[in-house]
């Protein structure tokens, strides 16, 4: 439990690299002597101080003595390689820590747990997998875009209480003004939006984060249509198929890509496979008739549902 305690701590921590540390995963470090937290801190910005880094930085020179004593905490396996920035766990074994507990293994092929070892070889005490779940999860993102080349995709819509997401021709307004506002925090944590040829002309979607802080997403509009024409509307960018706008999104080295669309788009998304997690919407209305929402796939779980505004949003994953 003590474990536990602190790794929770860490990733409190690194949830706030969430807008910044891209291309990087979100990291959490906490240092701990005789039960109290001697120094901490979280992976900011990419290219600068990871979080072990920054938590040592933050110890104050009368609790150094406290170093060989202490244990450091860290969200994800310490890197072993020279990147933008020196190794991590060479850093832990200068400040002669003790002991090292992880919550997970980091997946990325230059780590891969080369850190933990090169620490365990230098005579550091090293537990692995506490709260791993959650440590894993929390850079789903990151590790989706290195494992399988290919950004993470979220697929995104509201429905009526009967299962539809529009009227027959036109648009159907289902958010509320909070469920709206949490929409655009989501575009804000994700580096790129995606709706179909459609929604494109008939909701002149803005798809910016005009109600959150942050950066806006790359907007993609799926058109082989346009992409035929070659039309680039301003601040748009054009794809003519799936496969097309995956390659974009990895060579540009986007971690995420949300999916807006209609059902057409949303529905051929399913279809490929090509999702990580479904949101969606249901509000307490019904209409008679409309544009049905997609089937679910059938592998789909449910991971959380929540209530907000007396709408319903249930989250699905794999």
């Amino acid at each position: 439990m003590e474990h536990e305690y602190y790794m929770k701590r860490c990733l409190q921590l690194a949830e706030n690299g969430r807008q910044n540390a891209k291309l990087n995963p979100m990291v959490g470090a906490v240092i701990v002597a005789h039960d109290r937290i001697i120094g901490e801190g979280y992976h900011v910005r990419c290219g600068e101080g990871h979080a072990e880094v920054n938590a040592f930085a933050s110890v104050r020179p009368e609790d150094e003595k406290l170093l060989p004593e202490a244990t450091i905490y860290v969200s994800l396996e310490p890197c072993s390689h020279y990147g933008k920035t020196p190794p991590c766990a060479d850093l832990i074994i200068s400040k002669g820590i003790k002991r090292c507990v992880c919550g997970c293994v980091d997946p990325f092929a230059k780590v891969q747990g080369r850190g933990i070892q090169r620490m365990r070889d230098a005579g550091i005490e090293v537990v692995v997998g506490v709260m791993e779940a959650e440590c894993l999860a929390l850079n789903r993102r990151f590790i989706t875009f290195n494992a399988l080349h290919r950004p993470y995709i979220l697929l995104k819509w509201a429905q009526t209480a009967n299962g539809f997401i529009s009227k027959k021709d036109s648009p159907l307004q289902l958010s509320t003004p909070v469920t709206q506002m949490l929409v655009h925090q989501l575009r804000a944590e994700n580096e790129a939006i995606l709706v179909g040829h459609t929604t494109f002309l008939t909701d002149h979607p803005r798809l910016d984060v005009r109600q959150w802080s942050g950066r806006n997403p790359e907007r993609i509009v799926l058109s082989p249509t346009m992409a035929a024409r070659k039309e680039r509307p301003e601040g748009w960018t054009v794809a003519a198929t799936i496969d097309e706008v995956i390659a974009h999104l990895y060579a540009e080295k986007k971690q995420s890509l949300i999916v807006e669309g209609g059902r057409k788009t949303l529905q051929a998304f399913i279809e490929r496979g090509l999702w990580d997690e479904i949101r969606v919407e249901t509000a307490p209305i019904m209409i008679t008739e409309g544009v049905a929402a997609p089937h679910f796939p059938t592998h789909a779980h449910i991971e959380k549902t929540e209530y907000i505004d007396g709408n319903q949003i249930i989250t699905l994953c794999r």
